[in-house]
């Protein structure tokens, strides 16, 4: 593969991480919050014990639930993407070492 070739996808492979990064730091402040939420949910259906405050709950734990599924998404995403990063810097670094 060319280092032009190389370089690219190395910045292409970066800037994805970045993006991804960011994604997930907005996911894991979110799922913060639903956590909280659906905590809440729950203790109001002890006080409550009503058929909707359990609707509610079983609602507020399912998104909480989605968002977790989503950051484990993204972190093994960024896993991914940060080996494909060290493969292109090792083929890099082959093709630059004096032969």
């Amino acid at each position: 593969m060319s280092p032009s070739i190389l370089r690219r996808r190395l910045v292409d492979v970066s800037e994805r991480i970045k993006r991804m990064r960011a994604e997930l730091g907005v996911t894991e402040e979110q799922l913060g919050f639903l956590e909280e939420e659906a905590e809440s949910s729950r203790l109001r259906v002890l006080v409550a014990e009503t058929p909707l405050a359990e609707a509610e709950a079983r609602e507020t734990r399912r998104h909480a639930d989605a968002m977790a599924r989503q950051r484990d998404v993204l972190v093994r995403s960024i896993s991914e993407l940060q080996r494909e990063q060290d493969d292109l810097l090792d083929r890099m670094a082959a093709e630059l070492a004096p032969r």
